[in-house]
């Protein structure tokens, strides 16, 4: 993809030469050659599994015994994806067209019946929710579940020794204090799921004060 826009910049330098008198060229080089980079390092940071590269994997099995694993390595691997991506909302005819479904270098893409039986597998296992469960088009994955944000949170908050302290949900997720912790710059509604969870276990409560929305630890 560099070389064939490298070689268009070229050409239209060659072709209208007047509108590169500027520096323009260059500039415009630069940075499409940035962007590209980033793309590639964002796809080099990306560890795919060995059955990325396994024809089969692409087939859902009639084994269940190898179905199972079979699904089991496909959820981890969407939860490892979307985490590197640090993306949560999902549009299912998208991510079907995406590298995660789609291996064309080995010619080989998970037919819609079989991306819908990995995504039940992840509801089952509480790593999915859909926006509107009738028509499934589009969802929630979380590759931690709520349960497993929040014991996070309250590990950190407990060594922290803030227990006993009120906090702003904002100051919790993108504050200074929580800077370099996994949950830094949590989405809200995923938070919200989290602090809940801990609600329910009575480590924590979610209030509002002075219009802000906030958390209290016990």
């Amino acid at each position: 993809m560099f070389v064939i826009i490298v070689q268009l910049l070229n050409f239209c330098f060659y072709l209208i030469p007047e509108f590169f008198i500027s520096g323009l060229y260059s500039v415009l080089f630069y940075v499409v050659s940035d962007i590209l980079i980033v793309m590639l390092q964002e796809m080099e940071d990306f560890s795919w599994p060995w059955q990325y590269q396994f024809p089969p994997f692409f087939t859902i099995q009639p084994n269940s015994d190898t179905r199972k694993k079979q699904l089991e390595a496909w959820c981890a691997l969407v939860l490892s994806y979307l985490k590197q991506k640090k993306s949560h909302s999902v549009d299912v005819t998208e991510i079907q067209n995406s590298p995660l479904f789609n291996n064309k270098e080995i010619n080989r893409k998970l037919p819609p019946d079989g991306v819908y039986a990995v995504f039940e597998e992840l509801q089952k296992k509480g790593h999915l929710e859909w926006k509107d469960q009738k028509t499934r088009k589009q969802c929630l994955i979380m590759w931690r579940t709520p349960e497993e944000w929040g014991k996070m949170i309250y590990d950190w908050i407990t060594s922290k020794s803030m227990t006993n302290t009120v906090c702003t949900l904002y100051e919790l997720s993108n504050g200074d204090d929580s800077e370099g912790q996994e949950f830094h710059g949590l989405e809200k509604w995923l938070l919200l799921r989290a602090l809940q969870t801990l609600e329910q276990q009575g480590k924590a409560e979610i209030i509002n004060f002075d219009g802000n929305e906030g958390v209290k630890f016990f």
